[in-house]
């Protein structure tokens, strides 16, 4: 209606784009117009009414838009701030090159997807990190599976971690004082390690006289109490459990050994006494010997040839208070030369196998002097010594069973299993062994050793004995 038109525009408010200026409170606009009405027809004011009644509803709907637009503008211009001032905040410390911003920014549902939780994070706070989004309740440890809200966390591989569970469970401690090793003063993690034990520990326990075993090599946990030998040498509880302590003890296994020989067909034909002597007993044996070459520092086996007398173990020592050796009983024994060997001293208090190897190395000293080896290098005799004691471990640890052979290994209590019933630390103990044999570093007993071994496996040890019999040298 042109006249309806006309009529409202003459008003002072005006409806536009669907949005309502003006004063809305104010219903002195709808006064204005009502002193007009007298001058309309009855018919004209039905009008007039249902137009003003249809212009207040659409009014109404309108304002409601308006409202409705307005708060979505203002949701836009307070998520504009929030980025901006995301942008303008610090960066965090980092971990491992990662890093997130706590702070809660909102934004409209959809816009993103929780990798925790895969579901919409809607309105709210979110954390942004790891090329992802989360809920700050779905961002968590991978070790205790509680959320990270700290401003910095660890990454191991393409999991998160508390700072605090990623140090428990990846940096290293100290197998010795339990606690995580210290870093240097270059900033790095620095330590010492037993490969073969995977056992690490800090440096300073290198010199503040922590102590090691002379076995194993192990160091001393500082919740262990090593047991002190009488000539001041340290012995592991593992160790201990299989260790020769007396001459007595010894006899079985050195008849296994004569075993082993005569299976290779090497036949000691003569008697050689054996005797388990102290450290001083072995070194002051050791000054008196012409003949034959030593491992230093520490000699732990001695084939004799001159006559001497020497001071042997002839009773098991005790363990007394504080893990020490105690009644210890020696008695002196005079050896008188009747062939090219007198006697076999080995050092009293080592494992089994340790023993046995080092039994099995001077028993071929004495076969090489029984059977005419004279003036062999040090790398030639001592390497086919430690083949021989390579080959005897061997054996031992690959039968299981083997022979029915007593074991030498005894405690006041106990006894020490045979063949076949090993304990598992005693089987790693004889690996240890030959990994020592293996990877000796000195010219006689680790070069000799290696192509003594070459020689061996190449030709046999029969064609090998006769070859170094005839040269005095390995075969090529």
């Amino acid at each position: 209606m042109d006249w309806l038109s006309r009529y409202f525009k003459g008003s002072s408010h005006r409806v536009s784009e669907g949005q309502y200026h003006g004063n809305y409170g104010d219903y002195g606009v709808w006064n204005e117009r009502s002193s007009s009405w007298d001058a309309l027809s009855e018919y004209e004011n039905e009008d007039v009414d249902r137009a003003i009644a249809l212009s207040l509803s659409e009014e109404e709907q309108k304002k409601a838009k308006a409202t409705e637009n307005a708060s979505t503008l203002e949701e836009d211009e307070q998520l504009a701030r929030a980025l901006q001032e995301s942008l303008n905040a610090a960066s965090p410390p980092r971990e491992n090159g990662h890093a997130y911003q706590p702070a809660p920014l909102l934004f409209s549902s959809g816009f993103r997807i929780c990798a925790g939780c895969n579901t919409e994070i809607g309105h709210g706070r979110f954390l942004s990190c790891m090329d992802a989004y989360w809920h700050p309740e779905c961002f968590r440890c991978h070790a205790c599976s509680q959320p990270i809200s700290d401003y910095e966390f660890s990454m191991s591989g393409k999991y998160p971690y508390h700072k605090s569970c990623y140090r428990e469970l990846y940096h290293p401690k100290c197998d010795v004082c339990k606690q995580f090793i210290p870093a240097n003063m270059n900033g790095f993690i620095e330590y010492r390690a037993l490969p073969f034990w995977l056992q690490k520990y800090c440096p300073s326990h290198e010199m503040d006289g922590t102590p090691r075993c002379c076995s194993c090599e192990r160091m001393e946990p500082r919740d262990t109490k090593y047991v002190t030998l009488d000539d001041g040498r340290m012995l592991c509880l593992e160790c201990l459990d299989s260790a020769v302590m007396d001459t007595n003890e010894c006899q079985p296994l050195y008849l296994d050994i004569q075993e082993f020989y005569e299976g290779l067909n090497m036949k000691i034909g003569q008697q050689v006494p054996l005797l388990f002597v102290e450290r001083q007993a072995l070194n002051e044996a050791m000054e008196g010997e012409k003949n034959g070459h030593h491992h230093l520092p520490e000699t732990r086996g001695l084939c004799l040839s001159e006559e001497q007398t020497v001071s042997r173990i002839s009773r098991r020592p005790r363990i007394g208070a504080g893990n020490k050796i105690t009644n210890m009983i020696t008695e002196p024994c005079r050896l008188t030369r009747r062939c090219e060997v007198t006697a076999i001293l080995i050092l009293y208090g080592l494992p089994r196998l340790l023993t046995g190897s080092i039994l099995a190395h001077e028993m071929m000293h004495a076969w090489l002097r029984l059977q005419g080896y004279h003036s062999l290098s040090q790398e030639v005799e001592e390497g086919i010594c430690q083949v021989l004691a390579h080959m005897w471990l061997d054996s031992e640890i690959i039968s299981g069973s083997g022979n029915n052979v007593a074991s030498t290994s005894s405690s006041s209590a106990s006894t020490t299993p045979k063949k076949g019933s090993r304990s598992q630390f005693e089987r790693k103990l004889g690996d240890f062994f030959k990994h020592q044999i293996e990877s000796d570093k000195s010219p006689a007993y680790g070069d000799g050793f290696r192509a003594g071994n070459r020689a061996v496996l190449q030709y046999g040890l029969q064609r090998t004995l006769n070859h170094i019999k005839l040269t005095g040298t390995f075969p090529c």
